[in-house]
């Protein structure tokens, strides 16, 4: 059975993978509907919120001033905690956007900083696009300048992470208060492997985790969110096994998550794109045996390009998205998201498939 699960994939086969697809998406559709209309409170708060927010936004006065910067800065924060979601959610199978997104978006502010001796980018077009302000005086550009000018964003990012992580913990939760066994390979693996002694090195990480989270609690969640962690699924299913409290566990991953690794992920990106840094970049590239000055030279292009198009206004300077390393980042990101599209709808369909072996064995 477990191998027919793992043939449930769009490239072997496709009808049956879209078939279990829709019908699990389906289920899940009228499993959320229903758990939503059963509970009355939150019907009435966001019916109640909804009508606060039309009556703002739909009567005049002065307090319009105030509702549109609200309104901007809502659904700035929105985006990258969306952003910050869907990179952890999906049990391993989430959407890399630190890489795609947030990491882009602190380069450019980094790079823009120094080109522009200033982080008080004209709001508009900022934090859309990204120009010089024209006229105003140079400031000292520091780390703590940039960080301050990204905090924001990345904060909301790394509270996003967080909040993608509050499934397998609930899902952990539920099992145990229920009495049923923990539907999951890789948390059901370590009670046969935590007796071995010949250990692989991936297998030795998990009972490490494990071991850390049940035994220091707060210090041990807070440990394992501050750094990048591909098996915190697995501390979230342990807390939950475990009936670890829900403030302990989510505080510890939104400390760990929004301040300590996100600030850790920013100095990197703005050392990295640092003026100098750069400059040290582009003499590393050009010396590459053979490829090197092949890249060298669509790379600066690409640089000076950008760097134009700060002081244009975007209105000169060539069109970045012409370049070789724009199109490369491009095909890159179409790739990215049309993985994650995959595997969503490939663990989708193994799921229903499992759901249907499992209810077939309690009928016998």
């Amino acid at each position: 059975m477990s191998s027919d699960r793992e043939s449930l994939v769009l490239w072997r086969r496709p009808i049956t993978t879209l078939y279990y697809f829709t019908l699990q998406l389906f289920s899940e559709l009228v499993r959320i509907t229903t758990l939503l209309l059963t509970n009355t409170t939150l019907i009435l708060s966001s019916v109640v919120l909804s009508a606060l927010v039309a009556a703002a936004l739909h009567f005049e006065g002065p307090h319009q001033e105030y509702v549109a910067v609200l309104k901007s800065q809502s659904s700035w924060c929105l985006y990258w905690i969306g952003l910050g979601v869907l990179s952890s959610v999906g049990f391993g199978t989430g959407l890399h956007t630190f890489l795609l997104y947030l990491g882009p978006h602190i380069a450019s502010v980094t790079i823009a900083a120094w080109e522009c001796g200033s982080t008080d980018f004209p709001e508009p077009p900022y934090p859309t696009e990204i120009t010089c302000p024209q006229g105003g005086e140079s400031m000292s550009i520091n780390l703590w300048a940039i960080m301050s000018k990204v905090r924001l964003e990345a904060f909301m990012w790394g509270a996003g992470t967080a909040l993608g992580e509050l499934p397998p913990y609930f899902m952990a939760r539920a099992a145990r208060l229920s009495g049923q066994k923990l539907d999951d390979e890789d948390f059901n693996e370590l009670d046969e492997i935590k007796d071995k002694e010949d250990l692989n090195l991936w297998s030795r990480a998990k009972l490490l985790m494990h071991d850390l989270v049940q035994r220091a609690g707060f210090i041990g969640i807070l440990l394992c969110a501050s750094i990048p962690n591909p098996l915190f699924d697995l501390a979230g299913l342990t807390c939950g096994h475990f009936l670890v409290p829900f403030t302990t566990f989510f505080g510890a991953t939104l400390i760990g998550k929004a301040v300590v690794k996100m600030h850790i992920q920013m100095l990197f990106v703005i050392f990295i794109f640092t003026k100098h840094h750069l400059e040290a970049l582009e003499d590393l590239i050009a010396s590459i045996p053979e490829i090197g000055p092949a890249i060298h030279a669509p790379f600066v292009e690409y640089m000076e390009k950008q760097k134009l198009k700060l002081h244009s206004g975007g209105k000169q300077g060539g069109a970045p998205t012409d370049s070789l390393i724009s199109k490369c980042f491009e095909v890159f990101l179409f790739f990215m998201i049309g993985y994650f599209i995959l595997s969503i709808i490939n663990s989708m369909a193994q799921q229903y498939h499992k759901d249907v072996i499992e209810a077939a064995k309690k009928k016998q």
